[in-house]
């Protein structure tokens, strides 16, 4: 079965936002790069024809300012359309006359969680699902529990070999790389442990709020929506060992292993806020306590991380939009020249978004006659937005042909549930407001400990030494 190309792609949602913003640019692009070349079906309750369907997907691609006429002509060429209620039979039946001989299609889920079981069972009952592989977009549940009860209705249907659970951080250019930059490096392997380590952050912020969507958000919050899947994921890439080689199955053993030796989180160790002014967006009760920030402090039992803290920040309405990693090294045991040193003299630093950045931290000797240092940063790699492939069109190629290498499977889903689901009923006490534009609440400082502090990543990228 992995080796089979998928023969269709179907997408539920076809009407969505997630279609309109990702999926279409993905499929145009597929067609650019790859001459895909099978049938395309959106599935949606539009009440389009195929002549509107195809029209939004120009839209689509209009609002992105990707419209390529050649590719455009060949995808809509390609599109169908089922138009149809996801609770009714008759909508299956319509989809499996669309497949025609397509024997191995490529179900895309973009859809509410809520409705995963119902399409499933759709799928299965009109004989959709044999030789069919499936995508599943996040959140993969709520908590562990409902992570299970998830993962048993897909294998009632489907083999897991035959699932794909989708997280587009992982298909990042920048994401890979950061995987890449540590085995393919022997200078870290001596120094990237204990001996060596002091701590790990991991900051991701966002300037801007719920934009529109605090209905959606009410039902996740930040741990939810960025931490138990995006960070969490990030973390493992950081902290796990190598595996013995590149395939899917090694890969996957090695985060499972590391995300099973991570503590699950003490909520003492958590500090959670909510930024002012949330109450009033729409679709937000009024009393509400889902926290929009989360600072928390994790541990990792195993040889290789024992007593080295891992810092994860995460929040709306804070300085700045970006992703970014800061690897603290130990300080020198002894400084022989510069006295007055304070701070850790070393660090590696990654910046995942918006621009890519792989750098070193280092202190060098200042002009002059005393020998004073100054901190440089040596930048080792820095891309621009637009050189990588994107997200959505390396996964969903990926899962066309088989390869869930960068795909999670069910124990990995369920071991990251493990690590956050001590504070996901959070009392509501615990939540702190904050004022938008700051680094959450101040009690966030507290999360760091050892006398070290957070690092506030900048506005823009340092430029190059």
């Amino acid at each position: 079965m992995s080796a089979v190309h998928s023969d269709a792609f179907v997408f539920f949602g076809a009407s969505g936002d997630l279609a309109y913003k990702k999926v279409i640019p993905a499929l145009q692009a597929m067609i650019q790069h790859d001459g895909m070349d099978i049938p395309i079906i959106g599935v949606s309750r539009s009440g389009w024809s195929l002549d509107e369907f195809r029209q939004h997907a120009h839209d689509s691609l209009a609002a992105a300012g990707a419209v390529d006429e050649a590719a455009f002509a060949k995808l809509s060429g390609l599109l169908r359309h089922v138009d149809g209620d996801y609770n009714d039979a008759p909508t299956y039946a319509k989809l499996k006359a669309a497949l025609g001989e397509a024997s191995h299609p490529l179900h895309y889920l973009a859809i509410p969680p809520s409705m995963f079981a119902r399409v499933v069972e759709g799928l299965d009952g009109a004989d959709c699902a044999s030789g069919a592989r499936v995508v599943v977009e996040k959140p993969f549940g709520r908590d562990l529990a409902s992570a299970r009860e998830l993962n048993a209705t897909l294998h009632r249907v489907f083999p897991e070999r035959s699932i794909f659970r989708i997280d587009h951080y992982l298909g990042k250019e920048a994401v890979q790389n950061l995987l890449y930059f540590r085995f393919a490096n022997s200078f870290l392997e001596p120094v990237w442990n204990r001996n060596c380590v002091d701590n790990v952050q991991i900051t991701m912020a966002e300037s801007f709020g719920v934009q529109g969507r605090g209905k959606f958000y009410e039902e996740v919050g930040a741990i939810r929506d960025v931490v138990q899947n995006h960070l969490l994921q990030v973390m493992t890439l950081l902290a796990m060992d190598a595996p013995p080689d590149s395939g899917a199955e090694a890969l996957r053993a090695e985060k499972l292993r590391l995300l099973r030796a991570v503590r699950p989180l003490d909520p003492s160790e958590v500090v959670l806020g909510q930024f002012a002014g949330y109450r009033e967006e729409n679709g937000v009760a009024r009393e509400s306590d889902v926290e929009t920030f989360a600072a928390l402090r994790l541990r990792v039992d195993n040889w290789r991380w024992a007593g080295v803290p891992f810092y994860i920040r995460a929040g709306k309405k804070l300085p700045v939009t970006t992703t970014e990693v800061v690897v603290d090294f130990k300080r020198p045991p002894a400084v022989t020249f510069d006295r007055a040193l304070s701070t850790g003299a070393n660090y590696l630093r990654f910046r995942i978004s918006p621009e890519e950045t792989i750098a070193i931290g280092a202190r060098v000797k200042k002009p002059g006659g005393e020998m004073r240092g100054q901190p440089v940063e040596l930048i080792v790699r820095n891309s621009k937005p637009g050189d990588e492939q994107r997200p959505y069109e390396r996964l969903l190629g990926a899962a066309l042909k088989g390869d869930n290498t960068l795909f999670t499977d069910d124990a990995t889903v369920e071991a990251a549930w493990a690590v956050v689901d001590p504070v996901l009923g959070h009392d509501g006490e615990l939540v702190r407001e904050y004022a938008p534009g700051t680094w959450g609440p101040d009690a966030a400082a507290r999360i760091v400990v050892g006398g070290e502090h957070w690092h506030d990543p900048k506005r823009e990228a340092v430029e190059p030494c």
